[in-house]
Order: C-alpha cells, then sequence, then structure tokens
C-alpha cells in the first residue's frame, strides 16, 4: 500500500496482489485515514488498487492461522470502514478490479464509487458459502443501497459488472481502466473544501444505524464454510 497526495487529492494506492484486509493492511489504512483526518487543509481522498483486485476481502489465510482471533481481527476491520464511512472529506473508491466480501464493503464505505469498464466484478459471496453477515457489515450494505439491490446482493452472490453495478447503484460511475483515477478525481473535487467538522457530523448522521453497529462489539458471520473458503472469487 502506498499513500501520496497531489495537492488536495490524497491517493491511497491498495497495492498490486489481492489486497485483501490483513493486518498490516488494517494498520496502514488506520494510518492513512488518520493522517488524512489531521491533514491541515483542504482534501479529499481516492482509494485505488493496481492490479486484477480492488480487494478480495478479508485475509483468510490468515483467519485459518488465527482463527481464535476473528472477532477481533473482524472488530477491526468494521473500525477501519466506520472511519472511512464518517471521515470528513469527501471520498472515492476508483474499483480498477475485483471487489468482493469485505472489499466491496471496503468501496461501499466511501461516499462515492467509480468502476472499471473492462474487467472486475463486485460481489457479496456469502450466501454461497453458508455464511451469515455482521451486524455491521450488514448495516453498511442496507445504508449504501437500495433495498432490492441490497437484498439481491445479499442472497443471490451475484457478480456485478461495471454495467450492472451502475444500473443497480452500486457504483456512481464507469470509465476504462485508463480514465479512471481521472474519473474519480473529477467526482470529488466540486466537494473539496467542505468543513470537515460539519461533513463527518452529518455523515454519522445519516448513517448513524451503521456506524453504531460496526463500531459495537460483535461476533463475525458464522457458517458452515471453513476460514480457508472466505470470500473468493
Amino acid at each position: 500500500m502506498r499513500l501520496h497526495h497531489d495537492g488536495p487529492v490524497w491517493v491511497l494506492d491498495l497495492g498490486d496482489d489481492e489486497n485483501r484486509l490483513s493486518p498490516p493492511n488494517l494498520t496502514f489504512l488506520e494510518s492513512a485515514i488518520a493522517r488524512i483526518g489531521v491533514h491541515d487543509g483542504p482534501a479529499a481522498l481516492v482509494t485505488v488498487g493496481s492490479g486484477r483486485f480492488y480487494s478480495n476481502g478479508l485475509d483468510v489465510e490468515w483467519i485459518g492461522e488465527h482463527a481464535s482471533e476473528l472477532d477481533a481481527h473482524l472488530a477491526r476491520v468494521q473500525a477501519v470502514l466506520a472511519d472511512l464511512l464518517t471521515l470528513g472529506v469527501p471520498t472515492v473508491a476508483a474499483v480498477n478490479g475485483h471487489a468482493f466480501g469485505a472489499g466491496a464493503m471496503l468501496a461501499l464505505a466511501h461516499d462515492h464509487r467509480v468502476m472499471r469498464t473492462e474487467r472486475g466484478y463486485v460481489c457479496l459471496p456469502e450466501v454461497d458459502l453458508h455464511l451469515s453477515f455482521a451486524d455491521g457489515l450488514a448495516r453498511l450494505v442496507t445504508a449504501k443501497l437500495s433495498t432490492p439491490t441490497a437484498f439481491a446482493m445479499m442472497t443471490t452472490g451475484r457478480r456485478y459488472d461495471a454495467t450492472a453495478a451502475r444500473d443497480a447503484g452500486i457504483v456512481d460511475r464507469t470509465a476504462p481502466i485508463e480514465d479512471l483515477l481521472d474519473a474519480a478525481v473529477q467526482v470529488v473535487e466540486p466537494l473539496i473544501g467542505k468543513d470537515r467538522t460539519t461533513t463527518s457530523a452529518i455523515k454519522r448522521s445519516v448513517f448513524r444505524d451503521a456506524y453504531d453497529a460496526l463500531t459495537r462489539p460483535s461476533r463475525g458471520p458464522r457458517g458452515a464454510a471453513g476460514p480457508r473458503d472466505l470470500l473468493s472469487p
């Protein structure tokens, strides 16, 4: 992962592998969000991957080796999503490739989403893995999407390409890969400079149920699938 900025637009490159939400990646996300939050001056955040994946969700290999830490790990994932959800600057996910499971939820925690046209799916595959949703994650999905779309994503495991995701309201815009980052910047540029405290307060009010659930201690998803079978396209 790498965080850099050109003027007020901060770009968080998630990496060129599967960009799973591993403990080291969560540490970087926590640090990046905190750094932008205290940055003095106008700012906006764009997140993007640089390979086949935006994010393939939870780090199933790590979970398989640390199963007793699953609940604590999920709580940390949810806290990062809550911080991103209510960050006081405009945020946009430039979805460059596959966004599965918690990776899709990472994109949904942003204010806006722009998705690559040529490659990649957005998907919540939990139903096909016989997994339930932690309450905070479920409320994030239902807060960001229309009820029919949230229900369809959560109960069918459908893989949405860019056109289908745009038509369903999962993403705001689509763009070819060579224009993806520029398109994402165009979404947030007009919003740069809004008062951060006010913006964060409004977000927390609008998404209060999701924020409260994400920051409330809860157990992770349970089901028949083992941890190594989680969230893979």
